[in-house]
C-alpha cells in the first residue's frame, strides 16, 4: 500500500538523499516547482486504494532513512497465484499482451500520466470495457460521477439492490488513479491504530479495522462470484523497521512496532510482533530484522478486476454508463421540509445535457467544489516502480517499512521467468518538488535489498488525498441531502472504494450501519482535534500564490523539446507552455480553474500541476484530476487543435 501518514510538518530540506532542488534556471526540461520546503508524509500508491502515504510516517517516525533481510520458512501463498487463472466465465480479462505505444493527445483520456503503470502489462486500455458519451437528458434513481474503483463498487452494490444507476466519467472509465494504484489491500493501515484511536477512540479504531477488512474480503467475493481472473490471493502483510540492526532508532521502532501489533490484536485484527521476522529473497546486506506480521492480507490486478465488474454491470438493465461526459456542476433542486415537498440532485455536464437524479455520487478522488472538505485535505504525489526478479526468488508478501515517505511492496505477475517486484514510495506534495529522481531512489533502494532484481519495466506515479484525521469521507456531503461524496482515501483508497459503496447504499436504503458515522463528512469531533495541522497545511497552500511573481522561463526557445513551463510576462497573466518532441508549442492559461492557482510542470508526468489544492492537467491542458472541473483555457489555436483532439479521440 503506498503513501501514509498525515499532518506534520517536515524539516525544511528536501528529503531525496544525494540530491537538490536545482535553481529554477537549471530545471528547463525537468521539473520546475514552487521552491517552498516540503511538508512530507506518506502513502501506499493505492489510489484508489493504498496509493499512496500518510502525514507522519508508519509509526510517526521523522527520519527519512530505510532498510530490511534475508530468507524465511513462513507458509506464503503458492506462486502460482501471480499467474493467470484459467477461470471460464464472460468476466474474465483475456489479454495478455504488452501494449504498443499511445497516440497522442489520446493518453491524456486513458490515465492521469504520461507513463503507465505495471497494470497495462496484462490489461492494456484497450481491454478497458468501452462506452458511449452521454447525448441527451436523461432521469435515474442514481447518478455517479467518476468510473474509478469507488464508483464502480458503488453502481455494483446499488444495480444488485435494484437501483436504476447512471454513471459517468469525464475521460475513460479507470482513467483516473485507481488505474495507478500499487494495488495493497489491507486493514493494517498506513497511519497506524494507536494514532487513530487518538482521533476517533477505540470504538472508531475498531470500526476502521472491521470495515477495511471487510471491503478486502469483498474484492476477493466478488471476482470469485463473477469469475474474475484478477490475481487476488491472501498474503502476510510485513511492517519493519527503516533502521538497521544496532541502529539505537531500530530498538526503539521495534518497540513501537510491537505496541502497535498488540493494539491492533486488541481490535481483532489478525496480527502479531516477530522480532526475527525476515523476508525470503531479501538477500542484500541491509539488515532491518523483526516487525509487525499482519496476516490474512491480501492484492490483486485492480483494472482486471474492474474491467471485469464493469463487463458484469453492462449486462444488466438497471445500469448505464456514458464515458467523456464531463460533470460541470452538481447541485440539489427543490424544497423539502419535514417529508412535504421533494428535493432531487442536478447534474448539467460540459455539453449542456442535465441528468436528474434522486441522489447522485462524487466518487471523483476529490469533490468538485471549491472549499469545505477540500480544506480537510492534504494532496500528495506517490511514484512506483515495477522491476523484475526471478520467479517465486520473493517472498509473495505485502512489506513497509517505517519512514516518513516510506517504501511498500508487493509482487505482481510478469512471464513464466520474472515477476514483477512494484516498490513504492517517495511521497511528496503536489507541485511542490522535484519528480524525476524519485525513480531512481525507488530502484537504488530496492537493489541494495535485493540483488537478483533485475531491469526496471515500469516507472508511474499517482494521488493521494489525505484527511486531516486519518478517516475518509464517505457519505451525504456537508450541507446537502442528495449528493454523496467519496473522498480522502488516506493512502487506503481501494478498500475505502469498496466500504464505499457499502456505506452509500445502505444509506440510501435507510439501512443503519454501525461504521457510518466514522467515515460521516459532517463527523466534528475528530476534525477539530487537527484544527492545529489544519491551519499549518492552509498557512503552506496559501504561499503557493507567490507563484505569480514568478517565470519559469523567460522567453519559449528555453524550453527543451518534450517539456513544459510557465512563463509570467509582467504585463499580463501567466502562460503554461508546452513544446513538444517535434518542437511544436501549445499554450494554455496557467491558472487552475478551481482557485487560480499557478501550475507548475511535472516533467515525470507530463503534466501541469496546481501546487494549492492539487487539481492536475495534461500538457494538453486536460483536467486529469479535480478539485477542477474545467480543462486549462487554450492561449492558441495550436493548444485549442491539440486540446480538440484529445477530448474528441476516438
Amino acid at each position: 500500500m503506498a503513501l501514509l501518514t498525515r499532518l506534520c510538518t517536515r524539516p525544511s530540506s528536501t528529503k531525496l538523499v544525494g540530491t537538490s532542488l536545482l535553481p529554477r534556471q537549471q530545471l528547463i526540461g525537468g521539473d520546475v516547482t514552487t521552491s517552498t520546503p516540503p511538508i512530507t508524509r506518506r502513502f501506499p500508491l493505492i489510489l484508489g486504494g493504498r496509493a499512496y502515504i500518510s502525514q507522519t510516517s508508519r509509526l510517526h517516525q521523522s527520519s527519512s532513512s530505510k532498510h530490511f533481510t534475508t530468507a524465511s520458512s513462513r507458509n506464503t501463498p503458492s506462486r502460482s497465484a501471480l499467474q493467470p487463472q484459467s477461470i471460464p466465465s464472460r468476466y474474465a480479462s483475456t489479454s495478455t499482451t504488452m501494449p504498443t505505444a499511445e497516440p497522442e493527445p489520446e493518453k491524456s483520456m486513458h490515465t492521469s500520466g504520461a507513463r503507465d503503470s505495471v497494470w497495462v502489462h496484462k490489461q492494456p486500455y484497450s481491454a478497458y470495457p468501452k462506452f458511449s458519451p452521454l447525448t441527451s437528458d436523461l432521469e435515474t434513481d442514481i447518478c455517479i460521477i467518476g468510473a474509478g474503483i469507488a464508483g464502480i463498487s458503488t453502481a455494483y452494490e446499488l444495480v444488485k439492490r435494484g437501483k436504476n444507476v447512471v454513471m459517468i466519467e469525464a475521460r475513460d472509465v479507470l482513467s483516473g488513479e485507481t488505474g495507478r494504484t500499487s494495488g495493497h489491500l489491507t486493514n493494517d493501515l498506513d497511519d497506524g491504530y494507536l494514532e487513530i484511536a487518538k482521533k476517533h477512540g477505540k470504538a472508531g479504531a475498531k470500526a476502521a479495522a472491521q470495515s477495511h477488512a471487510w471491503a478486502r474480503d469483498r474484492i476477493g467475493e466478488i471476482s470469485k462470484q463473477l469469475g474474475i481472473d484478477c490475481e487476488y490471493r491472501k498474503l502476510p502483510a510485513y511492517d519493519v523497521s527503516q533502521y538497521p540492526v544496532g541502529d539505537k532508532k531500530h530498538s526503539q521502532e521495534l518497540k513501537e512496532l510491537k505496541e502497535e501489533a498488540e493494539y491492533q490484536h486488541e481490535l481483532g485484527i489478525e496480527t502479531r510482533f516477530d522480532e526475527n521476522l525476515t523476508v525470503k529473497g531479501w538477500s542484500g546486506k541491509i539488515d532491518q530484522r523483526g516487525g509487525l506480521v499482519a496476516d490474512n492480507q491480501a492484492t490483486f490486478h485492480p483494472t482486471k478486476y474492474l474491467s471485469g465488474v464493469l463487463e458484469w454491470l453492462k449486462q444488466q438493465h438497471n445500469f448505464k454508463c456514458f464515458t467523456r461526459t464531463r460533470a460541470m456542476s452538481i447541485e440539489e433542486k427543490g424544497v423539502e421540509i419535514l417529508g412535504i415537498g421533494h428535493k432531487s440532485a442536478v447534474i448539467q455536464t460540459e455539453e449542456g445535457h442535465t441528468i436528474k437524479a434522486e441522489y447522485a455520487v462524487e466518487a471523483t478522488c476529490v469533490p468538485l467544489q471549491k472549499l469545505s472538505i477540500i480544506t480537510q485535505l492534504e494532496f500528495y504525489r506517490s511514484y512506483c516502480i515495477a522491476i523484475r526478479v526471478p520467479r517465486g526468488s520473493v517472498e509473495d508478501c505485502l512489506l513497509y517499512d517505517n519512514a516518513e515517505e516510506y517504501k511498500y511492496v508487493r509482487l505482481t505477475a510478469c512471464d513464466e521467468v520474472d515477476d514483477y517486484m512494484v516498490v513504492g514510495g517517495c511521497d511528496h506534495k503536489v507541485g511542490q518538488e522535484e519528480t524525476m529522481p524519485r525513480f531512481a531512489e525507488l530502484e537504488t533502494w530496492t537493489r541494495e535489498r535485493f540483488p537478483q532484481a533485475g531491469k526496471v519495466d515500469y516507472r508511474w506515479s499517482g494521488q493521494i488525498f489525505e484527511p486531516v484525521d486519518y478517516m475518509a469521507f464517505i457519505g451525504k456531503n456537508q450541507g446537502m441531502d442528495k449528493i454523496f461524496v467519496v473522498t480522502g482515501d488516506s493512502g487506503d483508497g481501494l478498500t475505502h472504494g469498496v466500504l464505499a459503496g457499502r456505506l452509500i447504499a445502505d444509506e440510501i436504503d435507510g439501512v443503519e450501519n454501525e461504521w457510518a458515522s466514522l467515515y460521516s463528512p459532517k463527523r466534528i469531533g475528530s476534525i477539530l482535534k487537527s484544527l492545529p495541522s489544519m491551519v499549518s497545511h492552509d498557512l503552506q497552500i496559501n504561499a503557493q500564490y507567490k507563484r505569480f511573481l514568478q517565470s519559469d522561463i523567460t522567453d519559449i526557445e528555453d524550453l527543451a523539446k518534450g517539456s513544459g513551463g510557465v512563463l509570467n510576462p509582467k504585463t499580463s497573466k501567466p502562460v503554461a507552455i508546452y513544446k513538444d518532441e517535434n518542437g511544436k508549442v501549445t499554450t494554455f492559461s496557467a491558472l487552475c480553474p478551481h482557485l487560480k492557482g499557478v501550475v507548475c510542470w511535472n516533467a515525470a508526468e507530463k503534466s501541469f500541476d496546481c501546487p494549492v489544492h492539487g487539481s492536475r492537467f495534461s500538457k494538453e491542458g486536460i483536467c486529469v484530476s479535480g478539485p477542477a472541473k474545467a480543462n486549462l483555457s487554450p492561449e492558441d489555436e495550436a493548444g485549442k487543435t491539440t486540446q480538440g483532439t484529445a477530448v474528441g479521440a476516438a
